[in-house]
């Protein structure tokens, strides 16, 4: 099967510069031991590889106003293991103050006991440079026929997280590149499953993220969505 031109407009904006953003990372509260992504070490004013992150250095990276709101969060997380998303300040290497969000769910054994947690860095600090917005404009207009549904994901994630519209449909682009999942079928999935989840008002960021950081896992199971 060919690539369609959505297909290929997203893998120009994914082999771009978009990973400077958005990168991943691991906890695992078993051994207290950190995972980084080569863009989380970069944000942080790391080259990949250099560098072993440890709950000490994550707190020490983190903006003096905001390390202990951050610090109370990482031990509720640690022991609760808990979805959850913060948005705050870090220092990086060179001393540059960053806007970042912080989204991250649980890590759980076919128990179900909880072993820690993963999630995604997003970083606000800078704004799209150009040739990487023009990347995002070409793509999007060659998603006609799923714009609609990809702008409501885009909606509820600028909602969720208080982030303009290039980083959330950044957020979805990265999304679809780290589960392998096509970008129209993770929105689609994402925006039935907020719309029918009992409840997610009421406990709408915790669900939320939960929702988002699983969707993928529901679409490769091959469930069809609801025939309205």
């Amino acid at each position: 099967m060919t690539d369609s031109p959505t297909d290929e407009a997203l893998s120009r904006i994914l082999a771009d510069d978009v990973s400077r953003h958005v990168g991943s990372f691991r906890y695992l509260s078993t051994d207290d031991s950190w995972e980084w992504s080569a863009s989380v070490a970069r944000i942080h004013g790391y080259e990949p590889g250099t560098v072993v992150p440890t709950t000490e250095l994550v707190l020490r990276h983190k903006h003096p106003d905001d390390r202990e709101d951050i610090t109370t969060l990482l031990t509720s997380v640690r022991t609760t293991g808990e979805p959850f998303s913060s948005r705050h300040r870090i220092v990086d290497t060179r001393g540059t103050i960053r806007h970042v969000v912080v989204i991250g769910d649980r890590i759980v054994d076919e128990d179900g006991s909880v072993l820690g947690t993963s999630g995604f860095y997003l970083d606000l600090t800078d704004a799209l440079e150009e040739d990487l917005r023009a990347a995002v404009d070409a793509a999007m207009s060659s998603l006609a026929d799923a714009r609609a549904v990809i702008e409501q994901a885009k909606g509820a994630l600028m909602l969720a997280y208080t982030i303009p519209a290039e980083r959330a449909f950044e957020i979805l682009v990265w999304r679809s590149q780290e589960t392998n999942v096509k970008l129209r079928s993770l929105a689609e999935r994402l925006v039935h499953e907020i719309s029918t989840t009992p409840g997610l008002l009421e406990e709408f960021r915790g669900r939320f993220d939960h929702l988002f950081l699983t969707v993928h896992e529901r679409v490769r199971s091959g469930d069809p969505l609801p025939s309205d």
